[in-house]
């Protein structure tokens, strides 16, 4: 509990609910991730949807991670912009979610605003390389069963004509597995494995065509020890494989709970308050679903140091937690709210307060968040 103690100068002031990010623990899990992937930070492309904050930005850039994805064209704009201002070079950057229209066309115009980068975006079809960008790069998007985006793994041809079709601006193969979620380790490992073989045979099936497949992407924070042990992997040269865990970077329950192995720990939390006792045995806190993000299931949350609060169904603004043993904390009761999904809860705030070693830093705008509207020139946020 003591490593998230906030001083009473910062409680005092502080309105409720609100985004408190450990930078020190941001730090030390950025490392841990890095050791996870064999001490090769350029094995690690983070998807920045999670954190959306420049200090979080910069921390993983001064670690030596170069490689990111992200979501939106505004998470790619503060990015790069972020990276630029900071002297950092050689930054590449997916934009791994399928875009069309004036989205692809303004995803265009950053890349051209940041010529020292490398910038790509997905595609699923032949015949729409053409209308991507000349700035952009072109990774093909594989479906391995998830059934969100991507090509059939049963239609080998389309893979390979999406190859064909980018020519010198093909990068690489996105396979993201994100489907195997709660499922014991064992299991977990066994399909991941599975899914794997099935990669390898994309990437001969390319090789075989004579299309150079430069990178090759998979796995968010559930998969990625996975995909790490998965030997083949280790040894595409000269492909490169990378995982692509943004989650792991600030930490939540779902995450600590899926791979315990990697020894996560949560970075980031939503500062609340009992706000009503209104019923024996259950308290309401400030923080709903405006503030902590209820996709992913209950308990959206867990309270730190209070095992025996049980976050219920949130509302918009009241989170009921039911008090399975002990005595009802009364109200005005400060809790520090470890989220199920770290990654729309940071969306859901506008600021953080940033916390170094117990002390308040500065509070930040979650620059990342949300999404632009109108495409417009200049594409630089600040």
């Amino acid at each position: 509990m003591n490593r998230y103690t906030l001083p009473a100068s910062l409680r005092e002031q502080l309105l409720s609910p609100a985004l408190i990010v450990y930078m020190d623990l941001v730090r030390a899990i950025v490392q841990r991730v890095i050791e996870a992937v064999g001490g090769d930070p350029q094995r690690w492309r983070p998807h920045i949807k999670t954190v959306k904050l420049a200090p979080v930005f910069l921390e993983l850039a001064r670690a030596g991670v170069r490689n990111f994805k992200c979501a939106t064209t505004r998470e790619a704009a503060c990015l790069l912009e972020t990276l630029d201002e900071g002297g950092f070079e050689s930054v590449d950057l997916l934009l791994a979610h399928p875009i069309v229209g004036p989205n692809l066309a303004q995803l265009g115009r950053i890349a051209s605003a940041y010529p020292a980068a490398r910038v790509s975006v997905l595609c699923e079809d032949p015949d729409a390389v053409a209308g991507i960008p000349q700035p952009l790069g072109v990774f093909v998007d594989v479906n391995t069963g998830m059934n969100r985006t991507g090509v059939p793994l049963d239609r080998p041809a389309q893979i390979v004509g999406v190859g064909e079709a980018a020519g010198e601006r093909f990068r690489g193969v996105h396979f993201y597995e994100g489907h195997l979620v709660g499922l014991d380790a064992d299991t977990r490992r066994s399909r991941a494995f599975a899914c794997y073989d099935e990669l390898m045979k994309v990437l001969a099936d390319l090789d075989g065509r004579g299309i150079v497949v430069g990178e090759a992407i998979t796995s968010g924070t559930p998969t990625f020890p996975c995909a790490i042990a998965y030997e083949p992997l280790s040894r595409l040269a000269p492909t490169v494989h990378r995982v692509s865990p943004g989650t792991a970077v600030l930490g939540d329950t779902r995450a600590m709970q899926e791979i315990p192995e990697v020894g996560l720990v949560p970075a980031a939390v939503v500062f609340s308050r009992v706000v009503s006792q209104p019923a024996d045995g259950l308290v309401t806190c400030d923080a709903g679903s405006k503030s902590i993000a209820a996709d992913a299931g209950d308990p959206c949350a867990e309270a730190i140091g209070r095992p025996n609060l049980v976050a219920m169904a949130p509302n918009e603004e009241h989170l009921p937690l039911r008090v399975n043993s002990g005595a009802a904390p009364p109200r005005g009761t400060e809790l520090l709210l470890v989220p199920r999904h770290v990654c729309p809860t940071v969306n859901l705030a506008e600021k953080a307060v940033l916390v170094e070693n117990g002390l308040p830093g500065e509070i930040v705008e979650v620059i990342g968040r949300a999404h632009d509207l109108i495409a417009d020139e200049p594409v630089r946020v600040g």
